[in-house]
């Protein structure tokens, strides 16, 4: 047996299978955002077994991203849970067959609360999709697995269709990742999302400054003093320019003048910049995103120097 040949033979059938569903997507998928979106309440989502897992994954995705969502396991709800339902709430019922016992055991309570039922199966004629307010077709032809039996295609578009209708609301809720970042104030991620520019930087206290007719050994003096990879040009006190430790590497070319020139001669006056009060990792972005890449940026306020962030620095808090 070909074990590799075999593994991306059932990444071909899952990606076969999402491009069938993808392509059954219409009108439902738009109600169904809409019935979300209006919501006075929460989304409540249920299932059991593989779907089940699913679900919760799904919960989870809409609850970290603006939607209020939990997840209440199908069995469960026949014992008791489905008191966390109330009239407003959109209930969405995933069930690939639509005839799981547990799941259509627990629709009348839903219907008698007076909730809205979506529902994610591949059976448009079972007895989930004829009891709910909206149908949303993830049937699939060929599971991944070998005997066809095992939920892998269905499970997989199951999930897709959640992360679609997830990063629909995103969308139109107009999340930003500072709203995503109160949701995830815990471990890496967590830093990168909540830190500003100002919380990372080094003040302008002690950062290297000269003006614009420095001589370039005091420019070399003041760079080596602060050690932070930069000096900046300040007149009046607004900064004018900065030069890097590239720059001088570069003036170093002309050595017959090297020792003539002034700051005003090697800084770069069209330079990048950001303000204090900017996200973290949008300093980093700007240092990364472009042709040729930098690794200090300067912050400014109203063209007043106030600090100097370093690519060193943003890295410690992203990772």
């Amino acid at each position: 047996m070909d074990i590799l040949k075999f593994a991306k033979e059932i990444f071909e059938i899952e990606i076969n299978e999402l491009n069938k569903v993808k392509n059954k997507l219409d009108n439902s998928f738009e109600k169904a955002i809409n019935l979300i979106l209006n919501s006075k309440g929460k989304v409540v989502v249920t299932g059991i077994g593989k779907s089940g897992i699913i679900g919760k994954k799904i919960a989870a995705t809409f609850a970290s991203t603006g939607t209020l969502a939990v997840f209440m396991n199908a069995a469960e709800g026949i014992h008791g849970d489905l008191g966390m339902i109330s009239k407003d709430d959109i209930v969405l019922a995933i069930s690939n067959s639509g005839n799981s016992d547990e799941v259509i055991s627990i629709i009348p309570s839903i219907k008698k609360i007076g909730a809205t039922l979506i529902a994610l199966t591949g059976n448009k004629k079972s007895i989930l999709a004829k009891e709910a307010n909206c149908i949303l077709n993830i049937g699939v032809e060929t599971e991944a697995c070998p005997i066809n039996l095992a939920p892998t295609s269905s499970t997989t578009a199951t999930l897709v269709m959640g992360d679609a209708l997830a990063a629909t609301l995103i969308k139109l809720r107009n999340f930003k990742p500072e709203h995503f970042a109160i949701y995830h104030p815990g471990g890496a991620l967590g830093k990168r999302l909540l830190l500003k520019v100002n919380d990372v930087m080094h003040k302008s206290n002690n950062l290297a400054i000269v003006n614009s007719n420095a001589p370039i050994d005091k420019i070399i003096i003041e760079m080596t003093n602060k050690n932070l990879g930069a000096v900046c040009v300040v007149e009046n006190d607004i900064m004018v320019g900065i030069i890097t430790e590239g720059d001088i590497r570069r003036a170093l070319k002309n050595k017959e003048n090297f020792f003539n020139y002034i700051a005003n001669d090697i800084m770069t006056k069209n330079f990048t910049y950001i303000t204090e009060n900017d996200m973290a990792i949008k300093a980093l972005e700007l240092m990364e995103n472009r042709e040729s890449q930098i690794s200090v940026l300067p912050v400014l306020n109203n063209k007043k120097l106030v600090g100097l962030v370093r690519i060193h620095d943003l890295l410690k808090v992203s990772v």
